[in-house]
């Protein structure tokens, strides 16, 4: 009679080996080679959902808007809860067309970070609290730079604006993620190439009035489109390194 637990306890752990197995064509036989790794996210690429609430976001993410179905990895609330929709090792449909550098899907790249914020209100502390929680695990995890944290607006210039002009990119830059200029920067020289620092950051520049526009959401937290002095600097301190 005791042999019937350990049976069942058998079975259970089978069918659990069974479940987290690789996916195997039937038509071939399976000879598997050591030569392989998971698709690896390279990229974490922030969003707001320009919703009206958690509740709203959770049902979009998981049907469709007016472009068709969406999704993204994480949610998080205004409350600072956090909502996982899409397991890290698969493609969520977050970013759509655009690029950064040379991630040309960028779906197939990254992380995507949907923030319950209806684009005309501040982040919340506890919103920012978990994200920059999330992202330490994420980077660490998922073994991502820390540099790669972008906005929607970044890598897709030309259709979003997405985290907008309110989102406090110096706070996570402060906290390690993402970029930001020094304090003490000074002017860029006079021959410096604005044009080929923004490339060489990661930004597309088909439009370059666009992209500008998304660069100064990022650093300025100004809405124009047009490159001056600032600019320079700041793209001089960025790209400092580089």
């Amino acid at each position: 009679m005791r042999l019937r637990p350990l049976i069942a306890i058998a079975l259970s752990l089978l069918l659990a080996a069974c479940a987290h197995a690789p996916p195997r064509n039937p038509m071939a036989r399976w000879v598997p080679s050591p030569n392989q790794n998971a698709r690896q996210a390279m990229l974490i690429v922030l969003h707001y959902t320009e919703q009206q609430s958690v509740q709203q976001s959770l049902h979009t993410l998981r049907t469709a808007n007016s472009g068709g179905r969406v999704s993204s990895h994480y949610l998080i609330g205004d409350d600072g809860a956090l909502y996982q929709l899409v397991a890290d090792e698969r493609r969520a449909w977050h970013a759509g067309a655009g690029r950064w550098g040379t991630i040309s899907d960028v779906n197939s790249a990254s992380i995507g970070i949907e923030i319950d914020n209806d684009g005309q209100e501040p982040f919340t502390p506890e919103q920012i609290a978990t994200l920059l929680r999330l992202l330490e695990d994420l980077c660490t995890r998922l073994d991502i730079p820390r540099t790669h944290v972008i906005g929607h607006a970044d890598m897709a210039p030309t259709r979003k604006i997405d985290p907008g002009s309110l989102f406090p990119w110096q706070q996570l830059a402060q906290a390690g993620f993402g970029r930001w200029p020094k304090p003490d920067r000074g002017a860029a020289p006079p021959d410096f190439d604005a044009i080929a620092a923004l490339r060489l950051l990661g930004y597309a520049m088909d439009d370059p009035a666009a992209t500008i526009r998304a660069f100064h959401l990022h650093y300025r937290g100004i809405d124009t489109t047009t490159l001056d002095a600032e600019d320079a600097s700041i793209l001089q301190s960025l790209t400092a390194t580089e």
